[in-house]
């Protein structure tokens, strides 16, 4: 049995026996998108399947640098941080390329937990998607930049001066891709063995700047592949003595990161929601509306779409990143961009979000949105037509500046409370706002070179 048959449960025993594994990997996507796991044996395993398996609630208590949160209410010191109950998902079953015969399968957490779960919240979406009739087809794009350094030396040189793979503007380079043949080809394989093809790999501008776009699939296995895609590239990156960042925006000099979703709808008996051939540029009402509740909802739920303190430094105007809530057909300059094209080709890019997002979070707060405006039949406001970043917007379409503001509309939004449930974005809005306390901490390069003296 070949690791992408495995269904059920009784294949997951079946191929897992096969190989007369001792263990197996298996691991959880945390707020942040990091995949958390661990090696259980082949026991554990079994019995796991059928009645899930405990896990130490902590990783949804704490941040990326495993700092514990001091302000959510699910877990903490209050609750002596137990075992979260967490489910093997057997579909979700790949292969280890550089393990031999291993395996590896994602997991999801269960009951309590479950209303905080990045992969159970678009769970929720989704079924919301079906119960109005529709399917949601979705491709993300990643760019990403890859250094010659290893996990050592970057810290040796405080992240400062990193060696590029490559140097200087090369978009779209055959003679970069040539030259670094290796790692893309190893980049395309692991996509091939692991269940998440890429469609396109390219050079992009900028030193050492890589773009992947990963093949269109179901929403949720979309989010999968966009999940492990991101992991599973910075291992083989360090697998090569080389480090690879999905960081929104790692120097002031270069154009950030972006991690764009192009999203479809299709109907129960899977014609295109979104194409409608006697409607201007193509676009059916429900596209219409779907837009329109993206574009609304933008601002409040920024803080799903861009999650950091780094995300901000990314939404400046002039860098191929928006800066407000804008929508525009084949328009590059806007946050939501039409794609007009034949049935199966019409669709949204989503160009909001940056390559830190969590893709199942950024995937739930695009589509709820659009699904929101669907419900409400609202309607976009006026295309941009031109360069957005020369034109003037009203208040009510500008994005919040900060992670902080971001996270204080999230908090207070009654639409994303009905949308994604009160315990999320709780829980969510009270991470974010940990997070710009965290940096609040911090003193800058910036304010030591600025203040330092002559203050």
């Amino acid at each position: 049995m070949q690791a992408r048959e495995v269904k059920t449960v009784s294949d997951a025993r079946q191929i897992v026996t096969e190989r007369n594994l001792s263990h197996v990997k298996v691991g959880v996507f945390d707020a942040d998108g990091i995949l958390r796991g661990k090696y259980i044996s082949q026991q554990k395993f079994f019995s796991s399947l059928d009645k899930g398996f405990g896990f130490c609630d902590v990783i949804l208590g704490w941040d990326s640098k495993d700092q514990l949160y001091d302000n959510v209410t699910y877990t903490g010191w209050h609750t002596g941080y137990p075992d979260a109950p967490v489910r093997i998902l057997p579909d979700t079953c790949r292969d280890l390329p550089f393990e031999g015969n291993g395996l590896f399968f994602l997991c999801e957490f269960a009951d309590m937990a479950e209303e905080i779960c990045p992969r159970g919240l678009l769970r929720r979406v989704l079924q919301k998607a079906a119960a109005m009739g529709y399917n949601a087809h979705v491709g993300f794009e990643y760019e990403f930049f890859v250094f010659n350094e290893t996990r050592e030396t970057v810290r040796h040189k405080h992240y400062r001066d990193l060696t590029p793979l490559a140097p200087g503007y090369f978009g779209y380079s055959v003679l970069r891709n040539s030259v670094d043949t290796d790692i893309y080809h190893q980049l395309l394989r692991l996509g091939e063995d692991m269940d998440f093809p890429l469609e396109g790999l390219h050079e992009e501008t900028g030193p050492g700047v890589l773009e992947a776009a990963i093949g269109v699939d179901h929403a949720l296995n979309a989010a999968d592949k966009a999940a492990l895609f991101k992991t599973f590239a910075k291992i083989i990156a360090q697998r090569n003595g080389m480090m690879a960042t999905f960081m929104a925006k790692w120097s002031p000099q270069w154009p950030g990161q972006s991690g764009h979703m192009h999203i479809s709808l299709t109907d129960k008996n899977g014609k295109a929601v979104f194409f409608d051939r006697h409607k201007d540029h193509h676009m059916s009402e429900a596209m219409k509306h779907f837009v329109g509740g993206q574009q609304a909802l933008l601002p409040e739920l920024l803080a799903m779409i861009a999650p950091t303190i780094n995300s901000y430094t990314r939404l400046v105007p002039g860098f191929w990143a928006p800066t407000v809530a804008s929508w525009g057909v084949d328009n590059r300059t806007c946050a939501l961009r039409v794609i007009k094209g034949s049935e199966s080709a019409q669709r949204v890019e989503f160009r909001i979000s940056a390559a830190d997002a969590n893709p199942y979070i950024v995937l739930a707060a695009a589509l709820g949105a659009g699904l929101w405006g669907i419900e409400h039949g609202r309607e976009p406001e006026a295309e941009v037509i031109g360069n957005a970043y020369t034109q003037t917007f009203p208040p009510h379409l500008q994005l919040p500046a900060s992670l902080g503001h971001a996270a204080h509309l999230l908090k207070n939004s009654d639409t994303a409370r009905s949308l994604f449930g009160r315990e999320f974005v709780a829980h969510f809005a009270a991470s974010r706002e940990w997070e710009e306390r965290e940096y609040r901490k911090h003193v800058s390069d910036w304010e030591l070179d600025r203040y330092f003296e002559i203050i």
